[in-house]
């Protein structure tokens, strides 16, 4: 049986659909899961919308994945929000009939509390099991996404040492190359803890000051693939994948040949860093056109139309790729 195929939302985020718009759409596309991400929906905390919307995906015959706690905070003070939070996202995913709630340690490693990497994960790992007993008593895991923060060994430690009954993996294939890590080894790591798979694919090639990467559309870029997916079928549970392109952003060099930069990595492991220089070293900037202007604030609506295309393209040549060459999704093969 393939696993089935989804998308997640964000990826269409200049659209600013609509939570209904955003099911009837992957509906349109016989997609057979929506991971509904940062809702621009103005119902997005009222229950009866969450019952609206777990009855839409009900009649569309669509699994529906959504609920998110943010990130841990950077200070001992932000404690109790956070705990909030927390349960909010356990209310949400259960008022939506999600069994999931996306949690992050933070948005990159600069964003992560001061202080030891250890110390972070010791502080993830406590404040995940102060509400364990709600998210098993709700029947929801918290999914924990591998993010621009901790190395993926370093997540799996949060998840094993929380509890893998009410803790996952939110893997995700995009970020990896921003802490300098193959996607495959990513994947070898974390996919036997995962609830669901996020694929987002990139560039990665040699640049005058380090290593470039770009994300890029799926199947377009030099991450292999197929390698992934194989590797996925061996030893990740049954999950739902999703496709995740997240372009139109310029390349970002990682100075990994410069001291000052690599002070905030001295955790990495030398063998990790090979792999990837061994990936950089095969690989090439992305060659096919891209409108470079996601940013937020206001832009000409001519930009916005051409990002608004461009986002759409680039979803559903990912989705064809992900079912015709990845093999994934059970909808659309029967019409």
């Amino acid at each position: 049986m393939p696993f089935p195929l989804g998308y997640n939302t964000y990826s269409l985020r200049a659209f600013r659909w609509l939570d209904l718009e955003l099911l009837e759409y992957a509906a349109s596309q016989k997609l057979d899961a929506v991971y509904l991400q940062d809702s621009v929906d103005p119902g997005n905390n009222d229950p009866a919308h969450w019952r609206e919307l777990k009855d839409t995906a009900a009649r569309l015959g669509l699994r529906l994945d959504g609920g998110d706690a943010g990130a841990l905070p950077r200070s001992p003070d932000g404690i109790d929000a956070t705990l909030a939070r927390l349960r909010e996202g356990i209310r949400h995913a259960v008022g939506i009939g999600s069994k999931l709630v996306r949690f992050r340690v933070a948005g990159d490693r600069a964003g992560m509390p001061p202080g030891p990497v250890e110390k972070t994960i010791e502080t993830m790992i406590r404040v995940l099991r102060t509400v364990r007993a709600e998210a098993m008593d709700a029947g929801v895991k918290f999914a924990i996404e591998n993010h621009k923060d901790l190395f993926c060994w370093q997540t799996r430690q949060v998840i094993d040492a929380a509890g893998k009954e009410f803790v996952g993996s939110y893997l995700d294939t995009g970020n990896p190359v921003f802490v300098m890590e193959d996607p495959l080894a990513t994947v070898e790591t974390l996919g036997p803890l995962a609830v669901m798979l996020h694929l987002r694919d990139s560039v990665v090639y040699e640049a005058p000051n380090g290593v470039a990467v770009q994300w890029v559309p799926l199947g377009e870029g030099v991450v292999d693939f197929r390698k992934i997916a194989a590797r996925a079928r061996e030893i990740c549970p049954p999950i739902a994948v999703y496709n995740k392109p997240i372009t139109g952003r310029p390349p970002q060099i990682l100075a990994i040949y410069d001291s000052e930069y690599m002070k905030n990595w001295g955790d990495m492991r030398g063998a990790d860093l090979a792999r990837f220089i061994a990936l950089a070293k095969r690989g090439h900037p992305y060659e096919g056109p891209m409108v470079v202007e996601d940013v937020p604030g206001k832009m000409a609506e001519p930009i916005a139309a051409a990002l608004r295309y461009q986002q759409r393209e680039h979803m559903e040549r990912g989705l064809e790729y992900a079912r015709k060459t990845l093999e994934l999704g059970v909808r659309w093969r029967v019409g």
